[in-house]
């Protein structure tokens, strides 16, 4: 396959918030055929035909998440695509043609290393041979790109900090975002009674076909803006229970009530904070402003667990973890049992709208640029 001239886009700097990023810090640019002089012999270029659009690629540009790549840089954490130029120790493992998917632990700007500033937002990723993946037969280059982050994400969450059984019931916040709707999945596949939560009727009604089997709408029912009470509604899908796991993308308001839907013992799995992202200042330099707060006196009362549940850093610190992960969530995905769901698509050149789109929380699991 030859290789020519491409676009790709460029954080040329840190802004204080995500939008002010995406107006004023991020460029598209013209990207130069990558040279073969400067290519490794283990090095694999992929032609993106996908890049996912992720919460976690909104947050670098601010340096709001707790690892951010350098500026400058290519966003975009995950990507699929088809092989353009291998190099002489690749080609035993990958060739030209082969339809891929990239893992973003090894490369682009969630990883660490060489391969940090070659992102998905562009024509051509370079990775090293190793993080270069077959896609699944099962799964289109649009989830292909939307799969290890989002599904390894729920499974470390739910199955590895949260021990989720068989017969539970867990409550899943944020179920229409892209690690939601993974989680939703994913619990249902492990045969627990999966109640979601959003503030859209239309998306939850998306969210429950993906498998929910319960769906809580938690705006506030005259217009107001703001968290309603759901204690009840839970309680009475459980019987007066309360639920075993809750799974919180969420934060703020939601988290408060949530502990009052649980059960004795339960498990609280802290896993972002989406309604309140400028917990710290922008340009990655600023101390937390306004963290997230739990009661001690229900978490005592309630005998809970609560689990902080970050992937990345869980991984970097116990490498052992992430071999049976990745194999369950590629076995699934090939036996057809998980699929991501995309409800927005956008071409390169509108990658501003498309981030604006995530940010507003337009998207219902995943959202994808076409270079």
């Amino acid at each position: 396959m030859t290789l020519t001239t491409g676009h790709r886009v460029v954080v040329q700097h840190f802004a204080a918030s995500p939008l002010e990023a995406i107006d004023g810090c991020m460029t598209l640019e013209e990207m130069p055929a990558p040279a073969e002089e400067t290519l490794l012999a283990g090095d694999v270029v992929v032609a993106v035909r996908s890049a996912s659009v992720g919460w976690v690629d909104l947050l670098m540009t601010s340096g709001l998440y707790q690892h951010s790549a350098k500026p400058p840089y290519c966003p975009g954490l995950e990507c699929a695509g088809v092989v353009a130029w291998v190099g002489s120790e690749a080609a035993q493992r990958c060739a030209v043609g082969d339809a891929v998917l990239i893992d973003p632990f090894l490369a682009g700007p969630r990883s660490l290393g060489a391969y940090q500033a070659s992102g998905g937002f562009a024509t051509y990723a370079v990775a090293p041979v190793d993080a270069v993946l077959p896609l699944p037969a099962t799964l289109s280059f649009d989830e292909a790109c939307n799969l290890l982050g989002n599904y390894e994400t729920a499974f470390h969450c739910l199955m590895t900090r949260g021990r989720l059984a068989a017969g539970e019931t867990v409550l899943v916040h944020g179920a229409s975002g892209a690690t939601g709707v993974a989680a939703v999945q994913i619990a249902r596949l492990r045969g627990a009674t999966v109640i979601a939560t959003g503030r859209s009727d239309e998306k939850l009604a998306q969210v429950k076909a993906q498998g929910a089997h319960h769906v809580i709408n938690t705006s506030r029912t005259d217009g107001t803006r703001g968290l309603r009470a759901f204690r009840d509604e839970v309680k009475a899908l459980t019987q007066g229970r309360g639920v075993d796991v809750v799974y919180d993308g969420v934060g703020g308001d939601i988290s408060l009530e949530s502990l009052r839907c649980v059960r004795f013992g339960a498990r609280y799995l802290v896993v972002g904070w989406a309604a309140t992202p400028f917990v710290a200042a922008g340009k990655g330099s600023g101390p937390a402003l306004n963290p997230n707060l739990l009661p001690t006196n229900l978490i005592l009362m309630k005998g809970l667990d609560v689990l902080g549940c970050p992937t990345v850093i869980a991984t970097v610190n116990d490498p052992a973890l992430r071999a049976p992960r990745l194999a369950q969530i590629l076995h699934w995905a090939a036996e057809g049992l998980i699929r991501p769901c995309v409800s927005h698509t956008f071409p390169l050149t509108e990658f501003k709208a498309a981030m604006r789109a995530k940010w507003r929380g337009d998207v219902v699991g995943g959202c994808v640029v076409h270079p």
